[in-house]
């Protein structure tokens, strides 16, 4: 029997980012949006804010989250907020949602809309940035996922000129980042937070909804996993979910959006 052998696919070739000719495009008004995207651990918060910075004082960015996790309060360890890392950024749709309830694409769409319209009116810039894609696929294709048709339909407003950045990392220092990044939060305390939300009295149903770390790690508090599985299913889950975050970024390529992948030293 031939053995079909584990074809895989080639990473995007990467670019320098000419953060000049940005500027010029902002100030002229060619692009209303930069969204950041990319895979988890691939360092997509960090550059996006660095980029705010250089970019300025042709625009004064302001980030708008593209995370359907980090929209929960007191989902801090588990979802990697590391809300240090923005400094004195201003940032939005973070810490907007109570955990427990059920946060969706079309609130999200609402959330997103609001926050854009409020930066622009203040004569601000927004960086979207994030890893779920298909939130970023909802706000910048102008999908109305209520009536399951584009918006343009409707005769609602233009889309929104997006200039995409992704950011790149090899498969093998992604997975190391993972693995790294891991046992960091382990050890700050992301059992402690899970916990502490079971004894909130969150249904530990909703809290494996929530996937990954929510999954894997109420799992072990309920006594089903141990800590060693736990802490290899949850590393695997990771990594596939890395996995499929590039396959739908490259099929927002295939679907006609051009996206500029650059490298991003951490």
């Amino acid at each position: 029997m031939q053995k079909i052998k584990n074809i895989v696919a080639a990473l995007p070739e990467p670019e320098t980012i000419d953060v000049e000719a940005l500027q010029q495009d902002i100030s002229r008004g060619v692009i209303d949006m930069i969204c950041v995207l990319g895979p988890t651990a691939s360092g997509k918060t960090r550059y996006a804010v660095e980029l705010a910075h250089r970019l300025a004082p042709a625009a004064s960015c302001e980030i708008i989250s593209a995370d359907s996790r980090q929209v929960y309060k007191g989902m801090d360890i588990g979802t990697g907020k590391d809300l240090e890392e923005y400094g004195s950024l201003p940032y939005h749709l973070i810490d907007i949602a109570e955990p427990g309830t059920q946060y969706n694409v079309y609130r999200f769409q609402q959330d997103f809309r609001a926050a854009y319209h409020d930066i622009r009116s203040r004569g601000a810039f927004p960086i979207l940035c994030g890893g779920t894609g298909l939130y970023i696929s909802a706000v910048t294709s102008e999908y109305n996922f209520k009536e399951r048709k584009p918006l343009s339909q409707e005769g609602a407003e233009a889309d929104i000129r997006t200039f995409f950045i992704g950011t790149l990392v090899s498969r093998e220092v992604r997975n190391s980042r993972i693995d790294a990044r891991l046992d960091a939060r382990l050890q700050q305390g992301m059992i402690q937070e899970i916990k502490g939300l079971l004894d909130r009295g969150i249904p530990a149903d909703t809290l494996i909804s929530y996937g990954l770390e929510y999954k894997f790690v109420t799992l072990y508090l309920l006594g089903q996993i141990d800590y060693d599985a736990m802490r290899e299913h949850l590393a695997i889950a990771i990594h596939q979910f890395a996995k499929r975050q590039m396959t739908w970024f490259r099929g927002m390529e295939r679907s006609g959006i051009c996206i500029h992948w650059t490298n991003v030293n951490q």
